[in-house]
């Protein structure tokens, strides 16, 4: 696990800020994207525009009841008046403060309704999305787009979409009637109105590039806290926390110098959007006493045009604070679409068999098996000319035949195994499964008949039963649970606290490595799969559970047509035949005794000579010899039939 983490500007999200749609891209533009999802509550989220509309009307009302009172009852000395006034003030404040109770009412449902939706999605979307796509991104992005960039979503949903509607229309309604009242302190009003739509301008391009930066910096955090944690053993036992901490305050301090840029450019335009109209509003005032002095004004409409233009101030200084939510929403829209853009696995609904009659096929005289068609295999993000993975892989796995496949580290073993169940898509050449190619298949139909077990076994924040019966349709109940378990000698789970039920906790670390791999097989044989693919299964087992386990899945392998990925003898003596896998091409098949005969490399492998020390034709020779007269004669299935 490394100590520090990649750059911000390396991770995915980063480059996909770098696109040239990206750049072009206007705030309006995001935002309109997120039209889909607000389409089903718009009857709602209008009814509470118009509500905070009229609860902003109301409190303008309010100016000309004192202009009334001011001209009215208290220049006549007129106490009833006065306190007639004072009633209509006092339920002009109470109609206020219920209309925007109402507001908030209308919009909090609908709007974590749709927070909940567009998460459902991101999910939905990130389990059809290919492996190479989760190889590439750092699962903090992943995670900060479906909790921080929703939550901003929400409350640009919930806020500042509203009421930059409401204070747009507050203001040209507030500026209407100070102009009606006195024009020509309107327009004194009015004349920071030029100067504050381009601080506007220049606030809205700078701060849209350090909102993204922050977002993106909060998901390379989160990227190393998650990996701080699931990795914490590894930091404890090599004493790493020291490098970890100096790693975490690092982007921490990086972050910090974001959000201290983004406070900022805030606090920049809330002077200039604060002090441009006070400054108007201090002439106002001057101009307008100077009026009343004259006997050109009266003083009740003075009032009321103060009045006015302080109630106009929160819907002018909340500008730049709308301003700032809107641009941090369009970041985190644009980032969610980053990944609902992302192309899913191809043919992932398939046009073939139902999954029920295809699975329930028995096979035929000759069905075919498991056949690699001059298959090969290139990394989509492998550079251009790059050699291939694999290349021009023929081979057959014939009904009920168990194959092992060796090969050397980095030859592309496991590679080759994850091509079965289309983890990856073959870049050439195809891939049958009793003479079907996998392509023409749906995904949920394939891996229906292909089960995999892999070297790295993961397991999930849940009880034994439920890990292990994951590798099961529906139908699979206590027995096959049992005889699974059994198979996988796995028998160790009777004895923890609540059995099957017992809850093994985040990634299984509550259990050991070899316990972990055996219920990683146990879910894969416990569906009774038409085809295994088995990725060293038994690499973390004592030899004595491995010979335990081996016995009880050589009964397993009899029906099934299997592929093997195997690195020790042992393992290797479970197949009919072996496969030996150089350089991304197979180089030789036949039995074990045979590779060792024919085989340097093989005998080599076999030998567990070290890996620094090369094969020569002698050396395999003599190898060859020792090897065959230390393996024991077994008996396969395979050869019975």
């Amino acid at each position: 696990m490394p100590t520090t983490p990649a750059p911000a500007a390396d991770t995915p999200a980063e480059e996909a800020t770098e696109t040239e749609p990206a750049r072009s891209r206007s705030a309006v533009r995001s935002l309109l994207r997120l039209w889909p999802y607000v389409r089903p509550v718009r009857v709602r989220l209008f009814t509470a525009a118009v509500v905070a509309v009229l609860a902003s009307c109301t409190g303008l009302v309010i100016p000309l009841v004192l202009k009334w009172i001011v001209d009215g009852p208290v220049a006549d000395r007129d106490t009833g008046g006065v306190w007639l006034g004072a009633l209509y003030l006092l339920l002009l404040g109470l109609a206020e403060a219920v209309l925007f109770g109402l507001r908030r009412w209308l919009v909090a449902r609908p709007l974590a309704g749709v927070e909940a939706s567009m998460r459902a999605d991101l999910y939905r979307h990130l389990q059809r999305l290919p492996v190479a796509f989760h190889d590439r991104w750092p699962s903090g992005q992943l995670l900060s787009r479906g909790t921080t960039d929703l939550m901003l979503l929400r409350m640009f949903l919930a806020f500042p979409l509203t009421f930059l509607l409401v204070n747009g229309v507050t203001i040209l309604i507030g500026f209407v009637i100070m102009l009606a009242q006195e024009w020509t302190l309107g327009l004194v009003l009015l004349a920071p109105a030029v100067p504050v739509m381009i601080v506007c301008w220049l606030f809205e391009k700078r701060y849209s590039k350090v909102a993204r930066q922050a977002q993106d910096q909060v998901g390379d955090l989160t990227t190393l806290v998650e990996e701080s944690v699931l990795g914490i053993r590894i930091i404890k036992g090599f004493g790493r926390h020291r490098s970890q901490a100096l790693a975490f305050r690092d982007l921490s301090r990086t972050l910090r110098g974001t959000e201290l840029a983004k406070a900022r450019l805030l606090a920049w335009i809330f002077a200039a959007i604060t002090i441009l109209p006070e400054l108007a509003i201090g002439a106002a005032l001057v101009l307008g006493t100077v009026q009343v002095a004259d006997g050109d004004l009266s003083t009740g409409t003075l009032v009321a045009f103060l009045s006015t233009a302080l109630a106009l101030r929160w819907p002018i200084e909340s500008i730049g604070f709308l301003l700032a939510m809107s641009q941090e929403a369009a970041t985190a829209t644009e980032r969610y679409f980053e990944v609902m853009d992302a192309e899913p696995e191809s043919g992932a609904d398939g046009t073939g068999t139902s999954s029920a009659l295809l699975a329930s096929q028995a096979p035929g005289p000759d069905p075919g098996g498991l056949r690699f068609h001059a298959v090969r295999f290139r990394y989509p993000d492998a550079p251009a000319g790059s050699a291939p993975v694999l290349d021009r892989i023929d081979l057959h796995i014939r009904p009920g035949e168990t194959m092992a496949l060796v090969g050397g580290t980095g030859t592309g073993k496991t590679t080759l195994t994850a091509l079965v169940p289309r983890l990856h898509e073959v870049t050439a050449g195809r891939i049958t499964l009793d003479g079907q190619d996998i392509t023409e298949m749906p995904r949920e139909t394939l891996r229906a008949l292909v089960a995999v077990a892999f070297e790295e076994p993961t397991l999930f924040s849940a009880s034994v039963g439920e890990n292990v019966l994951m590798g099961a349709g529906a139908h699979a109940g206590e027995t096959e649970l049992n005889r699974a378990l059994a198979v996988a000698q796995a028998d160790f789970v009777h004895a923890l606290p609540q059995d099957t039920d017992t809850q093994v906790g985040e990634q299984g670390l509550s259990l050991s490595g070899g316990q972990r791999q055996r219920l990683a097989l146990a879910r894969a044989v416990v569906g009774r799969p038409r085809f295994l693919v088995l990725d060293d299964p038994l690499s973390a087992l004592d030899v004595h559970t491995e010979a335990l386990v081996e016995a009880a899945l050589r009964r397993v392998l009899a029906d099934t047509t299997a592929l093997v990925v195997a690195h020790r003898p042992s393992t290797v003596m479970l197949a009919d035949r072996v496969a030996l896998l150089s350089e991304g091409r197979i180089t030789a098949v036949g039995t074990h005794h045979e590779l060792l005969r024919t085989s340097a490399e093989y005998a080599w492998l076999m030998s567990g000579t070290a890996e620094t020390t090369e094969p020569t034709t002698e050396t395999a020779k003599e190898t060859a010899k020792e090897t065959t007269a230390e393996t024991p004669k077994v008996t396969f299935e395979g050869d019975k039939r």
